[in-house]
């Protein structure tokens, strides 16, 4: 689902500006580099010095992924249910995947699936903010209410205080940013995104490590201009913005001055076998990139595996004016089975399998039951336009997503649907049990921590939720 594209507001003379106006767009003039910027505002997330370093990385498949063609496959339904993929054994005795996914399946013993997944929003928008942010609101909204659980983690962090890694703890590869963000909290705590293609040779994040000594004299002289200009009396200063903003400045240098940050976003440096082995496309590069930004200390890592390399319409909407949904789906998992089964692999056989907790789904299902409809358009995926073809809806009720590493029981299925795959009949698992989760990995106090709205009401970032006990032992 597209979002439109909002006109511009007219511009507009603010009249004389406050103090604390004149502070932040001041800093913002030394902000040409974009840095000072990016971090005014923006708290550094935090951690506890004696926490264990916890990680998550979520794979985000947008638009729901069909739970039948590959996770929770049901081969004794009849044709208007089954789609046309038969089921391979995996390494866990009585666990089968579809055909599509043959490399998770080899990798079964180091995940776990959830067949038992359900939210009641049908939308991609609310779809996505119950999942996400706890948003049980059923309704299409152009914006969250609430903030996602990556913007309320780094939020947390950064109350806590003591973190001294040089890179952001919220790192977006390629971010869903569409229907989800930090609401309340502000862009303070929004995600620093890098939505360039990671496999591009030319690949590079902006304003990460310095270039050369042009650029670092540019950058000496900008100092040497914002300190000349920092004249004000600290006794005027009693809300401490001074202070706050000389932390956001020392963020945004020490960003770009420490060859930690450069590295870790330099996939050159990756054994090109490796980098193979991830696949050489935009998805296998993304995780890639991913776990190299966790092992580098970055907490939180989200990665969408979208555009071309879906299909037509880059995303997995399947819906038969899409999509030939089983064509699509024959286009797209051989790189999604890879990239995914990589990430799994390196996460154990790198010994980070117990702080680091990867997660992948979407927001929904898609309906067992095989719908008919003509294509709006050829492409990958879909026949010309007007061709009658197969395809599957939205389907909140029921769907599966993977949860590998972090410490967690690995090597089985959690829950199960019906004989069609259209309802939980075993261990139901909502959005707020989902969240519960991914904060118990991270040591966050989901029973108690509250965000003030708004309105300034404390809000709990859990409600009605706990953790998957089968799951987190």
């Amino acid at each position: 689902m597209a979002t439109p594209n909002a006109s511009p507001a007219p511009a507009r003379c603010p009249g004389p500006l406050a103090r604390r106006e004149f502070m932040r767009v001041g800093l913002a003039g030394f902000a040409t580099l974009s840095l000072p910027g990016l971090f005014r505002l923006r708290a550094a997330g935090a951690a506890q010095p004696n926490r264990p370093k916890t990680a998550v990385i979520m794979v985000w498949k947008p638009g729901g992924c069909s739970h039948l063609d590959t996770y929770d496959p049901k081969p004794d339904t009849g044709s208007e249910y089954r789609g046309p993929f038969s089921t391979i054994a995996t390494n866990v005795p009585g666990t089968r995947l579809t055909e599509l996914l043959p490399m998770q399946a080899k990798l079964a013993d180091k995940f776990t699936l959830i067949r038992s997944m359900k939210q009641t929003a049908g939308g991609h928008p609310a779809g996505s903010m119950q999942l996400l942010s706890g948003d049980l609101d059923t309704r299409d909204k152009p914006k969250p209410r609430l903030p996602d659980w990556m913007s309320v983690a780094h939020y947390l962090r950064a109350k806590e205080g003591g973190r001294t890694n040089p890179l952001p703890n919220y790192v977006g590869v390629n971010a869903p940013l569409e229907y989800n963000g930090p609401a309340y909290l502000g862009d303070a705590y929004s995600t620093f995104a890098v939505q360039d293609d990671p496999n591009q040779p030319r690949f590079e994040v902006p304003n990460i490590g310095l270039g050369g000594p042009a650029e670092s004299r540019r950058l000496g002289d900008r100092t040497t201009l914002r300190q000349s200009l920092d004249t004000l009396e600290r006794a005027f200063d009693k809300e401490g913005e001074l202070g706050a903003l000389d932390q956001f400045e020392a963020q945004a240098l020490t960003l770009l001055t420490n060859p930690k940050t450069r590295d870790a976003f330099d996939l050159s440096k990756e054994d090109p076998r490796t980098r193979d082995r991830y696949g050489r496309n935009r998805w296998g590069q993304q995780l890639l990139l991913a776990r190299r930004l966790v092992e580098a200390g970055v907490e939180i890592v989200t990665s969408q595996l979208s555009g071309p390399l879906c299909g037509r319409t880059g995303v997995w909407d399947d819906h038969a004016v899409d999509h030939h949904i089983f064509d699509v789906l024959r286009f797209r998992m051989g790189n999604y089975d890879q990239a995914v089964a990589a990430l799994i692999e390196d996460i154990y056989a790198r010994g980070l399998d117990q702080r680091v907790l990867v997660v992948v789904t979407g927001e929904f299902g898609r309906t067992p039951k095989i719908s008919f409809d003509r294509s709006t358009g050829g492409g990958d995926g879909s026949g010309p336009a007007g061709t009658l073809q197969p395809g599957r809806d939205h389907w909140p009720q029921a769907f599966t997503n993977l949860w590998a590493g972090g410490g967690f029981r690995m090597g089985g299925v959690i829950g199960a649907t019906d004989k069609l795959g259209e309802q939980v009949v075993e261990r139901p698992c909502l959005p707020a049990d989902f969240l519960a989760t991914i904060y118990h990995h991270l040591g966050l106090d989901w029973q108690n921590a509250t965000i003030k709205d708004f309105s300034g009401r404390p809000t709990h970032i859990v409600s009605g939720g706990s953790p998957i006990t089968e799951l987190t032992g």
